[in-house]
């Protein structure tokens, strides 16, 4: 059985040790987790010459999108002065992260947003992002987050509660339009959104940290699979 094609969004890198040129990669985890639900993970290319256009012709050929995590979003994306906090933003990354996250509603291809896949997803909708978080609980820890009851989540994790990898210090401020809360932390940062008509969830932690550990990690890896194998049966 083919395994299902699922577009991970790539990151630039200027240099990569064993390269002679720039990258276009993809964390080896978040790979690893799409592989181990069944989904075939394949890089999605943005030509760093052009600017990235509309992608939803592109995404026709595959069946799941996965927006993956990285920088800071650059503040003038959405009408906000940068703050000292904010650093190492990227315009061709936003540019192509922005232009895949509308593609993916456009196409109504399923999608998994991921951290500052999350945080782009918000800011391609016309949501604002608080620029630095001072608690030190989502810097870098595991900690719980408290998910809606009745929320497309819950059904994928079957739990109100769960444990969750953080590593970032930016979240959303003012929500996008369509987007819907279904999951915070203890002091209050959103933590998962999902879309009132588009095929998506989005998560502000890391579930490909534990994905072979962890049954709710795993799960939004499995839950992404399954949706890209229905739509590529339906195709």
């Amino acid at each position: 059985m083919t395994r299902p094609l699922v577009a991970v969004v790539g990151r630039r890198a200027a240099h990569v040790g064993i390269l002679r040129f720039s990258a276009t990669l993809a964390a080896e985890a978040i790979c690893e987790g799409v592989w181990a639900a069944g989904g075939e993970p394949v890089i999605l290319h943005g030509p760093a010459a052009d600017p990235p256009g509309d992608l939803t012709a592109r995404f026709d050929n595959f069946d799941a999108v996965l927006l993956p995590g990285g920088a800071d979003v650059e503040p003038n994306r959405y009408g906000a002065i940068r703050a000292p906090e904010t650093v190492d933003t990227v315009a061709f990354q936003d540019e192509l992260d922005i232009g895949a996250a509308r593609a993916a509603i456009v196409a109504g291809i399923p999608m998994l947003a991921i951290c500052r896949g999350m945080q782009v997803l918000n800011v391609a909708l016309g949501g604002t992002l608080i620029q630095h978080l001072g608690e030190p609980l989502h810097h870098n820890s595991i900690h719980p987050v408290h998910i809606r009851e009745k929320s497309r989540l819950h059904g994928i994790v079957g739990a109100t509660t769960i444990e969750v990898s953080s590593y970032h210090h930016q979240a959303i401020d003012r929500l996008g339009a369509h987007l819907t809360v279904v999951a915070t932390s203890a002091d209050g940062v959103i933590e998962a959104v999902e879309h009132t008509e588009a095929d998506l969830v989005a998560v502000q932690w890391h579930p490909e940290d534990r994905h072979a550990t962890s049954h709710s990690d795993a799960a939004l890896f499995a839950d992404l699979v399954d949706r890209a194998a229905k739509r590529r049966e339906t195709r």
